[in-house]
């Protein structure tokens, strides 16, 4: 087997004769409106959402009435309805009255916390906060707001967020992510709840008011969720209890309070990534104890649940062979049903605003996307859903037939889409470029392109494009998820190899033009020393080339200084295990 050679260079690829071809293709994606958040309210009545305005950084809050998909929307917003500002992260009331968000309207990407009545109309502004704010939450009487809210930060909270340039006198400082509860009855007073040492990650209100439960480490929140702990934190007094603590290999993720008050569930899994969410759903007393699976041994990744307050069921969004699901799950007795699937994606990438349910659970609001389907806006009952929005009817692919694979590796049943170039002409061959998806905890599914780097654009240049989700991926059970510990570069590799040797068994593709790109995978795999090629036909000498969007020593610039190796030292067999801390 031949090694490649290693190119560090732009995907863009097309020939000059392509080059206006690609040039409009790359406007008109640009020219797709995304919608970052879909929220149905409690009776399931209205539907609001967030809506990506032309403008960079600006985002815009509509709400339309249900079950008629052609009311007329309205804009809930801080100012006037007619300037543009950065609006995100609605929130219902309980009673379903009033929509509490985050807008930007007083400073430029200064966020504040209004509240204003879901049939609009003026906004009232309950802060005026320095730092970065997130996440509204109502409490479940509907008297108190919570938020996260990192006082003073320069900038806002993630591990991808670039970091602040250095200026002046350089000096290390942590900003901690604190619950915060405001009071909208009486004008906005602030209690920062959560203790000034640890940083909060997520959270859920107790059914009863009085406490929260939230993921939270000491230390800088950048370098610290891997290790995160479980905790309930006093309403109150801000006092903290821990109540589980994860293994070596496993993250914690979306805890959310039962019903009753007396346990917690949450997603506990191998995840590489803060925002990019799988594994199995575990159920842990209020009080502390052990936490036991509630879905041992499932052949998907739960990557989102919500489990409302008059359901006996929770519901978990899936990553799900390719594809996405939803499924309902009875803690009583294990039982699941699984509720809708599709070849389609219905979360924004490291997006955890998941799929919005009704209080009964009977009905929903999300986001859907794929690649015969461009984003748009959907609402009503589960899995009978009707589009909200129209905003890009006019937009048609521009890309190819995607077709699922399936193919066996070293014991696992591995998937993967071929996608076919546009204009695909079966008497002829042609070359093929294999994309490797991040994480590696991640999973490629059908979803329209974004601007920027996508290598399904090359099917409008003419290419194959295979899209495998090799073990380490989500979508085939936490075993399948864990199978690259300690082994990146390996199995995963061989996986990848596999396919690409079913894609040839299975279309025209030339073996001899076969090129790999992706952001970390291809990158690991050559510092590993690694081969990537498939098996060559007899009498050929097979030498593709790779093309990495993301160098394995600065896998996301410009970002906090967390290194390749410390992220992913679980995975590697010369590095001490787990994520730098036990």
């Amino acid at each position: 087997m031949t090694r490649p050679s290693l190119i560090l260079a732009s995907l863009m690829v097309a020939s000059a004769a392509g080059g206006q071809t690609l040039d409009r293709t790359l406007a008109e994606i640009a020219a797709v409106r995304q919608f970052h958040q879909a929220a149905i309210s409690p009776d399931g009545s209205r539907v609001a959402y967030v809506e990506a305005l032309p403008a960079p950084g600006k985002s815009a809050i509509y709400t339309a009435s249900l079950p008629s998909a052609s009311s007329t929307r309205v804009r809930i917003s801080a100012g006037d309805g007619k300037t543009s500002h950065d609006e995100h992260g609605l929130a219902w009331s309980p009673d379903g009255k009033q929509i509490a968000f985050l807008s930007d309207r007083e400073k430029k990407d200064q966020l504040q916390l209004y509240t204003a009545s879901a049939a609009g109309g003026p906004a009232r502004q309950l802060t005026h906060l320095t730092g970065f704010l997130q996440a509204p939450s109502w409490s479940p009487d509907g008297k108190r707001l919570a938020i996260l809210f990192t006082e003073n930060a320069p900038r806002s909270a993630g591990p991808l967020e670039p970091v602040t340039p250095d200026s002046g006198v350089v000096e290390s400082k942590i900003y901690e992510q604190r619950i915060t509860i405001v009071d909208p009855v009486t004008g906005g007073a602030i209690h920062q709840v959560s203790p000034a040492d640890f940083y909060i990650y997520e959270y859920d209100w107790s059914p009863d008011g009085h406490s929260f439960a939230a993921t939270a480490s000491r230390g800088a929140g950048d370098d610290n969720w891997w290790i995160a702990q479980l905790y309930t934190i006093a309403a109150e007094t801000g006092e903290m209890h821990a109540i589980h603590k994860p293994g070596i290999e496993q993250q914690v993720a979306v805890p959310r309070w039962a019903p009753d008050g007396k346990s917690i569930v949450f997603i506990g899994g191998l995840m590489s990534d803060e925002g990019s969410t799988g594994g199995e759903i575990f159920q842990v007393p209020a009080g502390g104890g052990e936490a036991r699976s509630l879905t041992p041994g499932i052949k998907s990744s739960a990557s989102h649940l919500t489990w409302p307050r008059a359901s006996k069921q929770l519901y978990f969004i899936e990553h799900y062979d390719g594809g996405s699901a939803i499924s309902q799950l009875d803690p009583a007795t294990g039982g699941t049903e699984r509720l809708w699937q599709g070849d389609e994606t219905i979360l924004p990438p490291f997006d955890d605003s998941g799929v919005a349910l009704t209080a009964d659970g009977k009905s929903a609001a999300l986001v859907r996307s794929s690649w015969k389907q461009p984003p748009e806006v959907w609402a009503g009952r589960m899995g009978d859903w009707r589009q909200i929005t129209h905003e890009n009817s006019a937009h048609k692919p521009l890309w190819g037939e995607a077709k699922s694979l399936h193919w066996s590796s070293d014991g696992f049943q591995v998937q993967g889409w071929l996608l076919y170039p546009r204009d695909f002409n079966a008497s002829r061959q042609y070359p093929m470029v294999v994309s490797i998806h991040g994480g590696p905890a991640s999973s490629l599914k059908p979803a329209w392109p974004r601007p920027g780097f996508n290598a399904v654009l090359l099917s409008q240049q003419g290419y194959f494009v295979f899209l495998p989700n090799p073990r380490g991926s989500y979508g085939q059970g936490e075993k399948f998820t864990l199978a690259n510990a300690k082994d990146f570069g390996g199995g995963d590799l061989r996986d990848i190899l596999a396919g690409v040797d079913q894609a040839l068994k299975q279309a025209p593709i030339d073996p001899k033009r076969v090129g790999v790109t992706g952001w970390l995978g291809p990158s690991f795999f050559f510092d590993l020393g690694g081969d990537f090629a498939p098996t060559p036909p007899a009498g050929t000498d097979v030498a593709p080339s790779a093309l990495p969007a993301a160098d394995a020593h600065s896998c996301h610039p410009p970002t906090p200084a967390i290194s390749t190796t410390q992220r992913h030292s679980h995975l590697i067999p010369s590095l001490p295990g787990g994520y730098g801390a036990s």
